[in-house]
């Protein structure tokens, strides 16, 4: 590794790999910088060892090397002379869709089809404890909570802020589910609340945690979204 004395700036990734966001991170804190500059880069993820080097060579930055920090790997980067496509990058991140197949299977379940990733979906409303597939509705709950959950995660690594453990239970249900099965002709079969408690175990104050799930709401893409169109109420819960 080359002798650094000094960098000119630094940011944390925090448990990010190259592939979720870390190199929109570097990029972002190596953009003011000048060519010929060190940035450091502080990560916990240990993909980034391999991955940060070839990310290196075809953007034309210099690798300079790592060393082991305070439960961290501090990378260095000396900026080269390709940061013209940083502003590409960050508009096509900005205009990313989200595309998904639907196919319908030979009973009332249809096949979902996800970049590499296919799963079942059943009948939106099954009452059964145990059904072949999960419903939609229940995805739906489920895309939530993920959403919410591994953001509260992913906001908390960026700051090193550290966790123990999360779990988030949620509830929702139909204003009336009778008039989705035909079985009523009035009402409406949109779901007309969600409830829960998220439960987070932390040696961090109540004030940080507090913070960061502010912030995990206002920037969760389908927080925002759902809560356009349905009331959502769910309760911090600080288990120390």
């Amino acid at each position: 590794m080359e002798n650094i004395r000094s960098v000119d700036a630094v940011c944390d990734g925090g448990d990010l790999d190259c592939g979720s966001g870390l190199l929109l991170i570097i990029k972002k804190a190596m953009d003011p910088l000048a060519n010929g500059q060190i940035l450091e880069i502080r990560s916990r993820e240990r993909t980034v060892a391999g991955d940060l080097p070839a990310w290196c060579r075809m953007v034309k930055h210099a690798f300079l090397g790592s060393e082991p920090g305070d439960n961290t790997n501090r990378y260095f980067i000396r900026k080269g002379s390709a940061q013209d496509e940083l502003e590409q990058d960050l508009l096509a991140a900005k205009g990313y869709q989200w595309s998904v197949r639907v196919q319908t299977e030979k009973d009332l379940s249809a096949k979902v089809l996800s970049r590499n990733h296919t799963f079942l979906v059943g009948q939106p409303a099954d009452f059964s404890p145990k059904v072949n597939a999960p419903s939609a509705l229940d995805y739906l709950l489920a895309s939530l909570g993920a959403c919410l959950t591994v953001g509260f995660k992913a906001h908390a690594s960026k700051r090193n802020l550290e966790i123990d453990n999360l779990e988030l239970v949620l509830k929702g249900g139909l204003e009336n589910v009778l008039y989705h099965m035909e079985l009523e002709d009035e009402g409406s079969p949109k779901m007309k609340q969600i409830t829960g408690t998220f439960y987070v175990s932390s040696p961090e104050s109540e004030t940080n945690l507090e913070k960061l799930w502010t912030n995990t709401l206002e920037r969760s893409p389908v927080y925002q979204t759902l809560k356009q169109a349905v009331t959502i109420e769910i309760k911090l819960s600080i288990v120390f």
